[in-house]
This record gives C-alpha cells, sequence and structure tokens, in this order.
C-alpha cells in the first residue's frame, strides 16, 4: 500500500473520523478519570492501537513538536504507552527520532522498582527536555501527574500534548501549572 502525500489538515481530518468511528461515545453516563460524570466519553485506546489511527497520532505528535527542542517523549502509563511508541517511530521515520518513555503510576514492587520504564540502563531524565504526551485530558491530571514524575527526576517538560481536549479546564490548568500546553484535537472537533 502506498501512502498518500499526507497534509496536516488531511491528517486531521482522517483521525476525527475513526475517533468518532472507534472512540466516541455520547448519549451515555460515564464516571471520568478525574472523577467527574459525563455524557461523552473518548476511550482512544481502540484508535491509538488501530493501525491507521496509530500512524494519524504519530504524525500529528511530531508535528506538534515541529520548532520545540525535546529531547525525549513519554506521559503517564497507559495511555500514553501507545502514544510515545507510535510518535517514537513516525520521529524516526522523519529524520527526527525521539526516544520515548512512560511513567507508572506506582513504582514496581520488584526487578528495578522503576517509576520510569523504556531507559536504557544508566540513563536518566536529568537535564533533559521533555513533552508529556497524554490522550484525553479533562482535567490535566494525568499530564501533571507524570510532569511530576519528570520533574522529579531532574528533567524539564517543554510542551503537554494532549490527543484530545475535552474543553473541561485542563488547558487553564496546566498552563496555571506553567506549563506549554497544545492539543491535537478538542470536543468542538466532534460536536
Amino acid at each position: 500500500m502506498t501512502l498518500p502525500p499526507r497534509s496536516r489538515a488531511a491528517d486531521r481530518a482522517r483521525l476525527i473520523e475513526i475517533i468518532r468511528e472507534r472512540s466516541y461515545m455520547s448519549g451515555v453516563e460515564i464516571k471520568l478519570a478525574s472523577g467527574r460524570m459525563s455524557n461523552f466519553y473518548f476511550n482512544l485506546k481502540p484508535t491509538m492501537l488501530h493501525p491507521e489511527g496509530a500512524y494519524l497520532i504519530g504524525q500529528l505528535l511530531v508535528d506538534a513538536l515541529e520548532g520545540v527542542e525535546v529531547d525525549a517523549i513519554g506521559g503517564l502509563e497507559v495511555g500514553a504507552i501507545p502514544l510515545a511508541a507510535a510518535t517514537a517511530a513516525v520521529s524516526f521515520a522523519r529524520g527526527r527520532p525521539l526516544p520515548a518513555f512512560f511513567v507508572r503510576k506506582a513504582a514496581k514492587g520488584h526487578g528495578t522498582k522503576d517509576l520510569v520504564e523504556g531507559l536504557k540502563k544508566g540513563e536518566t531524565l536529568a537535564g533533559k527536555r521533555i513533552a508529556v504526551l497524554e490522550d484525553t485530558t479533562t482535567t490535566g491530571g494525568s499530564p501533571l501527574k507524570a510532569a511530576a514524575v519528570v520533574q522529579a527526576e531532574g528533567g524539564r517538560v517543554v510542551r503537554i500534548i494532549t490527543v484530545v481536549d475535552r474543553q473541561e479546564g485542563a488547558a487553564e490548568i496546566i498552563k496555571a501549572a506553567g506549563f506549554s500546553y497544545a492539543p491535537i484535537l478538542s470536543l468542538r472537533d466532534f460536536q
């Protein structure tokens, strides 16, 4: 299969279609990770794990990092794992390889007991410029948890990027915490 020439607008439009088909629900009452109740829901895992969905997300996340000096990408498990992997692969294909990692919600109780996974032995985030990735953002809690771990490990968060901003305060909260914030899509793209 040969891919057509890409454009951000076309990639964005196609990603919206895939998310609508695979990952968006409305008219249901559901409890979110933030604890809030909502009548719409984005479960991006079916999109992030779909071949075309992963490809498009990786393309758009690398696009969102143009002009940003960044040494590595990652975020909080589980949502950021497929995002970081797709973005790392696309970044390599574009000649700007960005290593990926993920932050555990709690350090594992065995083995190395690391909170940050994906780094080679002896490697740390100290002194590195990091982009934190997130699948869906409501209040910004998950990317801010990841950012706190990155900072505790000596890294500097240069941007937080989410695939879908639910437009429920995350942008304001993340910016108030002192971080640059860049959503790829937002709720308005699905209304």
